[in-house]
């Protein structure tokens, strides 16, 4: 019901570039990798991970459960799947600030160029968030050195995936925020024209933490405010009642 989209029903424009098109497949894929994931994990919670693993005085078996291998595989490919969302967001982002067939909204989201930067700087930020995340998915699981005496002469190295996956995880949150926060000011500029209603009542969360940015600021501050508004009992009832 956005009046915003129906706008666009006769407009020029052949085809939306991939990262709006293409949210489907590519979101679609990396809930599919999470899916995976929580199987495997549930799988390993509930096993016996022990060494030896005693059944009774007489059967006693030495083994290898205990291995992170699946734990630290499923971490690097969780890694790929959270990075790639951060990916296509920044593109967005971008696209808000720097579209050269945008003839609705001004450089970088400011009426008051020249003196303000408007948010530039949020690109910035989410641009060097997004390629921090893509140096963290070079997979832990890939490396291995050797402990105990050469004993144990593969080790999973899980525990660095699991690390690794907990920054990417951080960073989304804020790449997540810039997006949004940049979303917020792109429709302001659409006066006249209604998005929709779960939009509106986006926007109305938001609007209890930030302003429209019509002069520089403090920017982290912002970015805090959304991530704290994403995370809000009010802005996660928006999203599970969507009817979608």
């Amino acid at each position: 019901d956005s009046d915003i989209v129906n706008s666009h029903k006769d407009c020029s424009r052949v085809q939306d570039a991939y990262t709006l098109r293409c949210i489907p497949q590519v979101y679609g894929a990396c809930l599919d990798v999470w899916k995976h994931v929580e199987k495997v994990f549930e799988i390993e919670i509930n096993s016996a991970t022990d060494n030896p693993l005693i059944f009774s005085e007489e059967d006693v078996f030495s083994g290898g459960n205990f291995h992170g291998e699946p734990v630290a595989l499923n971490l690097d490919y969780l890694a790929m799947a959270v990075s790639e969302i951060g990916n296509m967001s920044e593109r967005r982002t971008d696209r808000l600030l720097n579209n050269p067939s945008n003839k609705v909204l001004p450089a970088f989201l400011t009426q008051k160029g020249g003196l303000n930067s408007g948010l530039m700087i949020a690109q910035y930020t989410s641009a060097a968030l997004v390629t921090e995340n893509k140096i963290l998915c070079h997979p832990a699981s890939v490396d291995s050195i050797p402990t105990s005496a050469n004993q144990e002469d593969h080790v999973s190295m899980g525990s660095i995936s699991a690390v690794k996956i907990q920054k990417i995880i951080e960073n989304l949150e804020n790449i997540l925020s810039v997006e949004l926060m940049c979303a917020f000011n792109a429709v302001k500029f659409h006066k006249g024209i209604n998005p929709s209603s779960v939009s509106k009542k986006v926007i109305n969360e938001l609007e209890k933490e930030i302003s429209v940015w019509d002069y520089d600021r403090i920017m982290y501050v912002e970015i805090e405010k959304v991530k704290k508004t994403i995370k809000s009992e009010g802005f996660l009832k928006i999203l599970n009642n969507m009817n979608i």
